[in-house]
C-alpha cells in the first residue's frame, strides 16, 4: 500500500480485515496509516526504482496507490515489471499528468480547454497574456494532488507568484496554463471502476467548494449528481472511450468533469486510483458498492466481472472540516441542526492546535459523512456548511 495518510487508512484497514499481510511505504513515518499495517518502510511513493526494489525484496502479490495520485505511476511501474495485476505504466502516466492528459485529449479529438505547459515563466506569461485578452485562465501544477497550487486569473497580476507556487507543487516541474471554462452546474466529482477497458461502475457527485479559501479544493462531495441522466451517460461514454484507448484494465478511478452552458462536456481528470475526500465511503452508503474492496482485491488478481452499475439511493455527502485562515484552534463547532445528519465523523484537531488556511487537501482538519432527507436540503446545506460545522480560531 503506497502511503499511509488519513485518507488511505480505510483501504489499509480493509486489507487487514480481509486477511492480507499489509505493507505500507512512504517517506512520512508519522503518517497515521502505518500503525494499521503489518510492516512499514520509509520509501518515497514517487521513487519508482526504490519502490520496485522493495517490492522485489518483499515478494509482494499486489500493489495499490489508494487515494494518492503521486503514487499511481510507481504502482503501475512495479506491477508491470513484476507481472502483477495493474495497468500500463505509460497510460497511468498520461492520466496522472495534466499536461500529458491534455495532449492525449487533443490528439484524440476530444474537448479540452485551450492549454499549454511550461517550465519557464517568461514563455508562460506570453501565452497567458494572449489568452487573457479573450478568456480567464487557470494555472495549475501538471502533477500535484489535492488541488494544491491551482489559481484562476482575470489579469496578468500576480501571475508570476501563481506560476512559482504551481511549480513548487509539481514533481515534474511543469506548469499547465489553460482557459477557464465556465460551468453550467456543479463540477462533477466522483469515483468509478475500470474492468477490462470498460467503465464497469461509476457514481457521479456534486463538488462543493469554499470560495473564501480556494475555489478548486473540494470541501465536500454530494450524491447523487443533479445533472440530467442523458448528459451523465454522454460523459460515461467519453470516459469509457478514453479508458479503452489507453488499455486500462482494472482498478479504481477518481473522475472530474464539467459541463459548459452549451452542454459540452470537458473531462478534466481521470485519476488512476480510488479515494480521497471520503468519496468511496460515501458511495458505499449511497449504493452499497464497496470500491475500497474492489480496488484492493483487483490488485491481487481477483475477478471483478460481477461489479455492475448501481443507482444511488438516498442523499449523502462528505464534508471536509477546514480553517478559513491560519491560526490557533479555539473550538470546533457543530450546531444542533447539523448533528442529526452526521453518520460518521473523524476530527483530527483539538483546541490549541495551530492550523493553516484550506488551500489544499493537505490542510484537512477532519472528515464527516452526512445523510439528508432530500436533494434540495442536501444542496442547500453543502453550499453553506461552514455556517454549521466550522473551526473557530484565535
Amino acid at each position: 500500500m503506497l502511503g499511509g495518510s488519513h485518507f488511505q487508512i480505510p483501504a489499509i484497514q480493509y486489507a487487514k480485515n480481509a486477511g492480507y499481510h499489509v505493507i505500507t511505504a512512504d517517506y512520512l513515518p508519522e503518517n497515521p496509516g502505518h500503525k494499521y499495517s503489518d510492516e512499514y518502510y520509509n520509501v518515497s511513493t514517487t521513487d519508482e526504482k526504490k519502490v520496485l526494489e522493495l517490492a522485489e525484496k518483499l515478494r509482494i502479490d499486489g500493489i495499490v496507490s489508494y487515494a494518492s495520485d503521486p503514487g499511481a505511476p510507481a504502482a503501475a511501474y512495479v506491477a508491470e515489471k513484476l507481472s502483477l495485476p495493474g495497468n500500463p505504466y505509460e497510460s497511468v502516466k498520461i492520466l496522472q499528468r495534466k499536461d500529458l492528459f491534455r495532449d492525449f485529449l487533443k490528439s484524440n479529438g476530444l474537448l479540452v480547454p485551450i492549454s499549454a505547459s511550461f517550465t519557464d515563466f517568461r514563455e508562460a506569461k506570453e501565452f497567458a497574456f494572449e489568452r487573457l485578452k479573450c478568456n480567464p485562465i487557470v494555472v495549475k501544477p501538471a502533477d500535484s494532488s489535492g488541488s494544491k497550487g491551482v489559481t484562476k486569473h482575470l489579469t496578468i497580476n500576480h501571475l508570476e507568484d501563481s506560476f512559482n507556487g504551481a511549480l513548487k507543487y509539481s514533481l515534474a516541474k511543469i506548469v499547465v496554463v489553460e482557459d477557464f471554462i465556465e460551468k453550467a452546474i456543479y463540477e462533477m466529482d466522483g469515483d468509478g471502476f475500470v474492468w477490462q477497458g470498460k467503465l464497469a461502475f461509476r457514481c457521479f457527485g456534486n463538488q462543493h467548494n469554499d470560495l473564501d479559501c480556494n475555489p478548486y479544493v473540494p470541501m465536500g462531495i454530494s450524491f447523487p449528481y443533479i445533472q440530467e441522466k442523458s448528459l451523465q451517460q454522454k460523459a460515461h461514454d467519453i470516459i469509457e472511450s478514453i479508458l479503452t484507448k489507453l488499455n486500462m484494465r482494472l482498478g479504481g478511478l477518481n473522475i472530474e468533469y464539467l459541463t459548459d452552458k452549451n452542454g459540452n462536456i470537458f473531462i478534466l481528470e481521470i485519476g488512476p486510483r480510488s479515494g480521497g475526500n471520503l468519496i468511496p465511503e460515501v458511495i458505499k452508503h449511497a449504493t452499497g458498492v464497496d470500491l475500497i474492496a474492489w480496488s484492493v482485491d483487483s490488485a491481487l488478481g481477483k475477478d471483478c466481472s460481477a461489479l455492475k452499475m448501481v443507482e444511488t439511493e438516498g442523499f449523502y455527502s462528505s464534508y471536509i472540516l477546514h480553517a478559513k485562515s491560519d491560526g490557533i484552534v479555539r473550538s470546533i463547532n457543530i450546531n444542533e441542526e447539523m448533528s442529526s445528519k452526521i453518520i460518521q465523523k473523524n476530527i483530527l484537531i483539538k483546541p490549541g492546535d495551530a492550523v493553516s488556511k484550506f488551500n489544499g487537501s493537505n490542510n484537512t482538519l477532519g472528515t464527516f459523512i452526512l445523510k439528508f432527507n432530500n436533494q434540495d436540503e442536501m444542496i442547500f446545506y453543502l453550499d453553506r456548511m461552514t455556517d454549521h460545522i466550522f473551526v473557530d480560531l484565535y
